[in-house]
């Protein structure tokens, strides 16, 4: 399978991984049943700022191999820093940036490799101040591997793969479509692989923001925090209640919070200019957290 950029063997796992630009090294990780080219607008910038810029695409997401387990956050944070060693950038410390679900594996990063990281920049992340999880574990990730194989079956992926995700990309934007090319779209999308490894990734959803709970009480932050956070400028009571979330998560983290605005949740399509900025500066500008102490949640 070949395809942008090439592939990285991370604990067994091919991982379909782009390299672009030289100068510090900044990794951007994508949100839940994303793909590199996502990032495509924020890395030409950083990229063109003096950045090395690294994406990849987690086991089971855009071309990268099928998921083998279920994800970990401190699991997630293992496979960074393996990919950046088998990439040769294990020496120089990184921004590293997470958006949506792949926040909680950024700061993980983050929290247990304090000494690899430059800085850490969250984009619009996933917040659970308190998460809990009705059904069994096993249960969950088992129903999601029985659905993910069910829709694999029925044809659903190359039915209806590319459809659902140009349809979910725009929900999520202020901006307009999507702007991927057709042909990535179609390789990934119509992939029963893609859709199985976001079915197992959410499926651990919330077992991710509670491990992130625990790994905040006993790992504290060394490298200056950005959350910045999407403003669609509706101004609804669910969109002041996320801005106010994500305003209290900065002040958990001892982060600089900063809005983008208009932008939906997918910042990285809406306002690259703002998150290639951010994700820049991170480290020049950044100031280090004070981390008031464990707190309630994300």
């Amino acid at each position: 399978m070949s395809g942008p950029g090439g592939f990285v063997r991370v604990d067994g796992v091919p991982l379909h991984v782009v390299v672009e630009g030289s100068g510090p090294p900044v990794v951007l990780c994508a949100g839940l049943a994303l793909a590199w080219f996502d990032w495509d607008p924020v890395a030409a910038l950083l990229a063109a700022r003096g950045r090395t810029v690294v994406r990849f695409d987690r086991p089971g997401h855009g071309l990268s191999a099928p998921a083998p387990a279920p994800p970990t956050a401190a699991g997630e944070a293992r496979r960074i820093a393996g990919l950046l060693d088998a990439l040769g950038l294990g020496g120089a410390p990184v921004t590293v940036a997470g958006h949506s679900v792949a926040a909680f594996h950024a700061e993980a990063f983050a929290r247990l490799y304090a000494e690899r990281t430059a800085a850490l920049v969250l984009v619009d992340p996933s917040v659970e101040e308190r998460p809990r999880t009705a059904l069994p574990i096993g249960l969950r990730t088992g129903a999601a591997r029985l659905l993910g194989r069910a829709v694999s079956a029925a044809g659903l992926p190359a039915a209806l793969g590319p459809a659902v995700r140009r349809a979910a990309v725009r929900a999520s934007r202020t901006g307009g479509a999507d702007p991927a090319a057709r042909d990535l779209v179609r390789r990934c999308y119509r992939t029963g692989r893609v859709w199985r490894g976001a079915l197992l990734e959410n499926a651990r959803y919330r077992d991710q923001a509670a491990e992130l709970l625990a790994l905040r009480a006993r790992h504290p932050l060394a490298a200056p925090v950005t959350v910045l956070a999407a403003d669609d400028g509706s101004g609804g009571r669910a969109a002041r209640r996320w801005l106010e979330r994500q305003e209290e998560l900065a002040g958990r983290l001892g982060a600089r919070f900063e809005t983008a605005a208009p932008a939906g949740h997918l910042v990285m399509l809406d306002r690259p200019d703002q998150v290639a900025r951010a994700v820049g500066d991170a480290a020049e500008g950044g100031r280090p957290p004070q981390e008031p102490g464990p707190g309630p949640g994300p």
